[in-house]
This record gives C-alpha cells, structure tokens and sequence, in this order.
C-alpha cells in the first residue's frame, strides 16, 4: 500500500468516526452516554467509557461497541483508568437509590435520612444529594408521594377517610387535611366515592387535530384531550371521575373552549387561564418545566431533566410527559430527542409534528 492510499484510507476513518453521533460524547467526555456505548482505540489497544479522562485518541484510530464483551471478543483490554468492564459510579447510585426506594414503599413509617444514608453506607449529605440526582426529588418528597398514592388506593377501596389516613402512614388527620386539596382535587371523601359532589363541566368541539375535549373544575382547566373519535373523549373523562358530575357546557363554557381551540390553532396568542393541575411533586416540577419552553422552541428531555435539577432523571421526565393530561397548555409536544427526533406522544406523533410546525411558523 502507497503512502497515499494509506493517507486517504486513514482520513476515511476520521471521517467516518466524526460523523458518529456517539463521538461528540467522547470528545464531551459525557457520563450520560457511560452504559449505552464503549469506544476502543487500536493503537493503545484498550476500550473505554465515553466520560473517560484519559488522553484524546485520533477520530481515525477510534472503533465503538454496544458491549464490553464486544469490545473484549474484538482483543481490546479494559483501560485502567474509567474501568469500563465493572459497574460504574452511576450504576452503583443507581442500585443504592433503587434499593432506598423499596425501603420507603415497604414501610409504614417514613424512614428518616439518616436511616436510608446508613443502608445506602453513605453519609446523609451525600446520600441526599445522590438520591435527588437519580429520582429528581428528594427522599422526603418520595416518601410523601408514595404516602399519597397510598391514601388514594385506601380511599378508592372504600375504606373510612380516617382509616385510609392513618393506614398509609399520616401521623396526625390534621396533616393529610392540609395537604388533601392539592394531592387528591377535591374533598377526601368525594375522592373515595370516585369524584361524588365534584361538579366538572366539559365540552367537545372540533380543531384541526381531531375532536378535543375541554373539562374544567371549580379550580380550572382539569383536562384537554385530543382523539379522532369525540365519544372516546368522554369515556376517558368518565373513567377518571365515575362518579362526578359532569355537566355538559353553557354558553359560557363554549366560549371556554372556543379559547382553548384558537390557542391550539394560533399558540402565539397564549392561554392566560388557571389550571387545575394534579400530580406528584415531580410531575409538577417537570410540567411547570415545560410551560417555561416558548412556542416555536423545543428541548430534549435531558435538557428538561437539567432545568429541574435531576439530570440523571431523563426517563422520569418522559414519564411525566405521558402523563400529562393538559394537550397544549402543557406543552409536553415541545419536548424531543437530543438528537431533535421526535418521540412518543399521548394524543399522536403526528399531532405532535403539527403542532411544533405551527409553531416554528408563528401562527
């Protein structure tokens, strides 16, 4: 082989290599990238992590593989450095918090910080900090949430409020009644009785995306929903409150969605109207994350992720996004892959896609 063609074959590779999405984490020493990819480099014979600190390799000298049995079966050693054959910094959190997590759940009581930094063999600053990177909440916030999920499986067996209280771990009725209104919606005892004496009153109209079902509270907007088929909106709604009262809306309500409908088909214009949102602490913190996003703008869900101070909590955020159930006044369509792929959408990634073109159009 001459030294031209060596010359042209190398370049090749580097370009190759570069125009890899997965090299930009190798150059970024990314530890979100640490568990999906490993690099080896041929002329130091050894593969990596991609947060790994050891010297630059060449783009031309660079291969990557799914596994490190990839890279192994291929003659490359582990590097002594990252040691990218034993599980990582982030894997071990990971299994720490996973197992703190179980703890909470199993108890009837709260455990407290210092307990759960014990079990985990981490000081409770540290176990604090670690637990809030991998959840996106903190321990506490955890703990009150799975309270909560309790209560409301204790109440919609049909067991005496009291009872529901104290048997999902509330030391005191005055405590759960000060949180009841923004954890359950309504009334303790309506939530048991599947929405009893909640009036909700709702309409169904057309917009460009299909029918959309507007629903509003004493509190606001509770839902907006998106389907083809009008009739499956509102078996949706009922489904959520068997046993509310739902009102069909008067004239003022249509003017309501009529509101609703012109936002989604102009986002420019803005919706300035109260929302009754319900969800865990997380959720909320992810969707008031998504309201801050300007129309015509979109952010990956790591992006998100990082903005609510959990930036090891990116599935958590899709998460969140498929559970929102405000269409548009929630804007989880303006969350996409990091590579600006668009993802998963509860009313349809076709909608999706409409929605964010309107908006990049600026009507």
């Amino acid at each position: 082989m001459n030294a031209m063609t060596k010359r042209s074959r190398t370049s090749d590779a580097a370009t190759i290599t570069e125009r890899d999405p997965r090299w930009a984490a190798v150059l970024a020493r990314d530890p979100a990238a640490d568990g999906r990819f490993w690099y080896s480099v041929r002329t130091t014979g050894v593969y990596c992590r991609p947060s790994c600190a050891s010297r630059r390799a060449r783009p031309e000298n660079v291969h990557f593989h799914d596994t490190p049995q990839d890279a192994e079966r291929a003659g490359y050693r582990p590097c002594r450095r990252c040691r990218p054959d034993r599980d990582g910094v982030r894997e071990q959190h990971a299994a720490l918090v996973a197992a703190a997590c179980r703890t909470i759940e199993a108890a009837e009581q709260a455990p407290d910080l210092a307990t759960l930094a014990a079990q985990a063999g981490l000081s409770p600053f540290h176990f604090h900090r670690v637990f809030k990177a991998v959840t996106g909440v903190t321990p506490r916030a955890y703990a009150a949430a799975q309270r909560a999920s309790r209560v409301r499986r204790e109440l919609v067996r049909g067991d005496s409020v009291t009872a529901a209280v104290y048997d999902a771990g509330y030391n005191s009725s005055g405590r759960f009644y000060a949180q009841a209104g923004e954890m359950l919606g309504m009334r303790p005892r309506d939530y048991r009785d599947g929405g009893a004496n909640t009036a909700i009153r709702f309409a169904v109209g057309e917009c460009s995306l299909g029918a959309i079902l507007v629903a509003a509270s004493e509190r606001g907007l509770c839902a907006i929903l998106l389907d083809d088929d009008p009739d499956a909106l509102v078996r949706e709604l009922q489904d959520r409150f068997p046993k509310a009262e739902l009102i069909g809306g008067d004239a003022g309500f249509e003017r309501l969605v009529a509101q609703v409908v012109g936002f989604v088909e102009a986002p420019g214009i803005g919706l300035d109207l109260p929302l009754d949102v319900r969800g865990t602490a997380f959720q909320q913190r992810v969707w008031q994350a998504l309201r801050a996003i300007p129309a015509g703008e979109t952010a990956s869900y790591a992006q998100i992720a990082e903005r609510i101070g959990a930036p090891k909590a990116t599935r958590a955020v899709a998460g969140a996004c498929a559970s929102n159930t405000l269409a548009v006044a929630i804007p989880c369509h303006r969350v996409v892959r990091s590579d600006g792929a668009l993802s998963g959408y509860r009313w349809g990634v076709e909608r999706k896609r409409a929605l964010l073109e309107r908006e990049a159009r600026g009507s």
